[in-house]
């Protein structure tokens, strides 16, 4: 009892604290103009004259510049919102009895970072949660959501106060944080706080000088003429047509309603991916990967090593990255349950017809495929970038696998 009091104690002072220093700095706002007024009041010489000229100049300049502030302001908020790793801010909220937000760090690149990890596969990894909430440091057993990617759990009440938990979402995370599916925690359903600094860096500058507003939508044509303007960009030279077909699925993927735009979070998600797959070889996304990841992988691969020689086809690995490593739809929340608990998926399945295909086109590539077997550290590598694509709660597929 003496940690919760203690922690809710130091969150009120912390409140306390930011409103005392927001009414401070509204204050020297303030206090400019009430000084201007006191020197004008003393003045014998030309104090109406002053009057009436600071109210023509306010008159005239009063329409437009309060709106050109605003807007300029609200975009400087977004880049830093996007620069500081967090995400929209909800616009109807009570910011009067929010928790005060964890200061993230972005993470730091290590000497050792592309040197290949040790992740074998005869040994197995045992998974355990934290015991208490992440926000409030308070233990209440069944009542925790816990995350699907790393160790933290929440209470549902904490989600709402700290502004991660809105109604329309609050419904399914209790349906999923249970489930075999489960729910990825405000740290892990962001991709972009993967980045370093350096790398976010990068990636504000690209959006900037592809005239790309942060925290708006983007419909098929903004997508493939931000396409269009990287690539260029990176290789000096047009897009071909196959690779804008390639990127015309990709925000297919991005859209799963059909909406006919994609969210910011989700281009946010997919941009992230990219640039990690850019920047930093196999060896240091491996490291990224927590050990629950480590162990669903490692049970997908025993599932689909049928003959136990640890080798797999290599159209079964396509096959699990089209399928288990991607985002799982609400009604095919027993995706992974048929790799990881039961066994590889068959030809008539529902995860196996997923992309849409008849087991007769399946079949038969995956014969053509089979000849180039994958072991472990490989499979670990072709996929570990879709594992850490399906991170995130949304329904997108933030990578969408080659055909």
């Amino acid at each position: 009892m003496g940690v919760l009091m203690s922690r809710r104690q130091t969150v009120e002072r912390v409140q306390k604290v930011s409103l005392a220093v927001s009414a401070f700095k509204d204050g020297l706002r303030e206090q400019p103009s009430t000084r201007r007024r006191g020197e004008a009041g003393t003045s014998r010489r030309g104090t109406l004259e002053q009057e009436v000229q600071e109210g023509e100049e306010e008159a005239s300049a009063g329409p437009s510049q309060p709106e050109e502030s605003s807007a300029s302001a609200s975009a400087k908020a977004a880049w830093e919102r996007l620069r500081d790793g967090r995400g929209v801010e909800p616009e109807e909220f009570d910011r009067a009895n929010r928790f005060t937000p964890p200061a993230f760090i972005r993470p730091k690149r290590e000497l050792h970072d592309d040197e290949p990890p040790d992740i074998s596969l005869e040994q197995r990894e045992q998974i355990v949660n934290d015991e208490m909430c992440e926000i409030c440091e308070v233990w209440t057993a069944e009542s925790l959501f816990p995350c699907r990617i790393c160790p933290r759990v929440y209470h549902d009440g904490c989600l709402r106060r700290m502004g991660y938990l809105q109604k329309d979402s609050a419904v399914e995370v209790t349906e999923t944080a249970h489930t075999e599916t489960g729910w990825s925690c405000y740290y892990c359903d962001n991709l972009n706080l993967l980045l370093t600094e350096e790398e976010m860096y990068s990636l504000m500058e690209t959006l900037k000088n592809c005239k790309i507003i942060p925290e708006t939508c983007l419909t098929l044509d903004d997508f493939l003429h931000y396409k269009h303007l990287v690539h260029k960009q990176q290789f000096e030279k047009p897009m071909a047509e196959a690779q804008e077909e390639q990127a015309a699925l990709q925000f297919n993927a991005l859209d799963p309603d059909k909406k006919g735009h994609i969210e910011w979070q989700d281009f946010l998600s997919h941009e992230s991916i990219q640039l990690l797959q850019k920047l930093r070889p196999q060896n240091a996304l491996l490291r990224l990967l927590t050990p629950k990841e480590r162990e669903r992988a490692r049970a997908a691969f025993l599932a689909l090593d049928q003959d136990n020689d640890g080798f797999i086809g290599e159209g079964e690995c396509h096959q699990a990255r089209h399928t288990w490593f991607r985002k799982h739809q609400k009604e095919m929340l027993s995706c992974n349950v048929s790799i990881s608990h039961v066994g590889p998926i068959s030809e008539g399945s529902p995860a196996s017809s997923k992309n849409g295909k008849s087991p007769e086109k399946i079949l038969p590539a995956t014969k053509q495929e089979e000849p180039r077997t994958v072991d472990w550290p490989g499979f670990l590598r072709e996929n570990v970038a879709y594992i850490l694509a399906a991170r995130p709660n949304s329904a997108a597929l933030h990578l969408q696998p080659p055909a």
